[in-house]
């Protein structure tokens, strides 16, 4: 049953604010198979009121229990969505709740048991998980949706009620803005010059110049911005076009230049959308992303040939190899974190997070993701384990983030991503790898299959490969010292708002194993003299001298029982006591006794005299650490 209630307030016709409450009281199942998140439970408000949307609340009341398992957004007529609820609550039961953005506290801090007694008025007021805001501006009239879905298994419950307010004020003098965008050759070759264009055309019937526009393009990967040319101004580093004012029945126009640096098969999608404009327009909100409003647009282009798989570098290890190998190692199935040992390197730590989005089980891949499984093959026979990331994500921006961090820097690295694919209307997989070495930035390369293709270190799905093909395979080779492996797994540009199911695997790791690389540096600096003391002194007889040694390992592996020698420059003397040890020339301040003997020689570093030659010592050297012995002379 569907009713609705009229209130007007304020008592000045221009600027008289409407608060509308629309309900609807149409029960139904929720569980994981009546409403799952592909299919879930829609409960519709129609309005017919045409004004201009000023706030926006939604009271939501179900039975549930276990309400983590619950998902609810809401979305107006103009394809807006706003995330009401995912997942809160845990193992507390039912959601008696009023939304809104005004509330104190945020729905995510909301972990107690609900009322079932009838609302409203409605048990707990909260602000959503993403604000109502984004509705502000808009037009009431048309269907808003309210979808509810269990995305977990185990647990049931049913929809009770919900109710709508909307508060509108009557619609404004508006400008009516349209984007459309082309693209000159939507089937280039690689290295083809080609050209975008986008027009900003304010409707002959609007009543207002439109000023301030801007347009947000931010240029695809596999397109090489060369210039751009038409009215106002672009920046290709922020994807702005500064458009300025579009009178009533006038359009802009832009050209943006550039070339194809995507492989041959990769389909490329550049959209853009109106970011900003000084005043209303009746169907459509600068900025917001929703799908379906007139100023945004898209257009793509296939690159033109035959895609095969690339073939990865050779991974180079003077020392040898050492392998992260799945199948030797344990990994209960929903495990986010692990500590394997690895021969040769030590223990390295796993960290896996999943951000806008929710593992799922799947007895088929093992059970709850994340999982070791042997199911996604890629291609391998006899089929080998990986871990398998299977996520639903809830919209694009959704990613799952896999650490790999090492105890000790390795000079090289290569491994396998299996499933980098997709499939029309339900996912378009993306993934990322970055590393890092001390802090800085590691690129590896990447080589695609024949289902994705590669665009600097990022890999991009655009065929459907099987569980048990190596078409979606992408290789990820480092050719430089890493400590850190960061692999970001999401979605790109064809994938549609709410992906679906999606998964990737990581499989075995082959790390270059550790080697220490030493070097050596030997300064001087004249201390003082008999004739200007300090000040300005020169290396003349009787002056002292301060001389450092400084053994620094370069490497990525550990040194071991590191020893040093150096013989008195000729025609001086070694003063007694002066020995000193530290991890640099300046910190070179340990005193060290002359003697080879005592815990001086472990502390961590030794050193002593025997005649004419300096001898140094230490245990171990780790990666990028140093050792500086330093001494004093007298010029004979």
């Amino acid at each position: 049953m569907l009713v609705w209630l009229a209130l007007t307030l304020a008592s000045n016709p221009v600027n008289a604010q409407t608060t509308t409450s629309y309900s609807n009281t149409t029960t139904g199942a929720i569980s994981e198979s009546a409403t799952p998140c592909a299919t879930p439970m829609v409960r519709n408000f129609a309005v017919t009121a045409n004004a201009q949307v000023s706030d926006v609340n939604i009271g939501v009341q179900l039975t549930h229990t276990y309400r983590g398992d619950i998902r609810a957004t809401l979305t107006s007529p103009a394809g807006t969505v706003v995330e009401l609820i995912t997942n809160v609550g845990a193992s507390a039961d039912n959601l008696n709740t009023l939304f809104d953005d005004s509330a104190a506290a945020s729905i995510t801090t909301h972990n107690a048991t609900d009322s079932t007694a009838a609302a409203p008025p409605y048990q707990r007021t909260f602000a959503p998980q993403s604000a109502l805001a984004a509705f502000n501006g808009q037009t009431s009239a048309g269907t808003w949706q309210l979808s509810i879905c269990d995305s977990l298994n185990g647990d049931s419950g049913a929809f009770t009620r919900a109710d709508l307010t909307l508060t509108t004020v009557p619609l404004s003098p508006y400008a009516d803005l349209s984007l459309t965008k082309s693209v000159s050759n939507a089937s280039p070759a690689f290295g083809a010059s080609i050209n975008y264009v986008l027009s900003v055309t304010n409707a002959g019937g609007s009543t207002l110049t439109a000023t301030g526009v801007t347009v947000q393009d931010t240029l695809p990967a596999g397109f090489t911005f060369t210039g751009a040319s038409g009215f106002g101004s672009y920046s290709s580093s922020t994807g702005v076009w500064t458009v300025g004012s579009v009178p009533p029945g006038v359009t802009r126009t832009l050209t943006i230049s550039g070339t194809v640096a995507a492989s041959a098969g990769a389909s490329v999608t550049n959209s853009a959308e109106i970011s900003a404009s000084s005043a209303f327009d009746p169907d459509s909100v600068p900025g917001n992303g929703a799908a379906g409003e007139d100023d945004s647009d898209s257009a793509s282009f296939t690159v033109s040939g035959t895609r095969v798989a690339g073939t990865p570098p050779t991974l180079v290890c003077p020392a040898g190899t050492t392998t992260l190998d799945w199948d030797a190692i344990g990994w209960s199935a929903g495990t986010t974190s692990a500590s394997p040992a690895i021969t040769a390197i030590g223990t390295a730590s796993i960290g896996i997070a999943v951000n806008g989005g929710a593992f799922l089980s799947n007895a088929t891949y093992g059970g709850q993701s994340p999982t070791r499984q042997n199911v996604v093959t890629g291609g391998l026979s006899p089929a080998q384990f990986s871990i398998f990331q299977l996520v639903d994500f809830t919209s694009r921006s959704g990613s799952v983030a896999t650490t790999i961090s090492l105890p000790t820097a390795v000079p090289g690295a290569q491994f396998r991503l299996f499933d980098i694919d997709y499939a029309a209307g339900q996912f378009a997989d993306r993934v990322t790898v970055t590393g890092s070495y001390n802090g800085a930035t590691v690129t590896p390369v990447l080589t695609n299959g024949t289902a994705n293709y590669v665009i600097g270190n990022s890999a991009y799905g655009d065929v459907v490969s099987t569980d048990t093909s190596g078409n979606g395979n992408v290789t990820v080779t480092f050719a430089a010292p890493v400590d850190t492996i960061i692999i970001d797994y999401g979605s790109h540009g064809l994938a549609p708002a709410n992906p679906g199911q999606q998964g990737m695997a990581i499989h075995d790791i082959l790390f270059c194993r550790p080697t220490a690389n030493l070097t050596i540096a030997k300064t001087s600096s004249v201390v003082s003299d008999p004739v200007n003391g300090t000040t300005n002194p020169k290396a003349i007889p009787g002056a002292t001298m301060r001389y450092c040694i400084l053994v620094t390992n370069n490497g990525s592996g550990t040194a071991t029982g590191i020893a040093i020698a150096d013989a008195l420059p000729a025609s001086t003397t070694f003063v007694p006591g002066s020995l000193r040890s530290g991890a640099s020339c300046a910190a070179a301040t340990t005193v060290e006794d002359d003697n080879a003997s005592g815990g001086d020689e472990s502390d961590p570093f030794g050193a002593s005299i025997a005649g004419s030659a300096i001898a140094a010592s230490t245990a171990t050297l780790a990666p990028g650490d140093a050792m500086a012995i330093a001494f004093t002379v007298t010029i004979d």
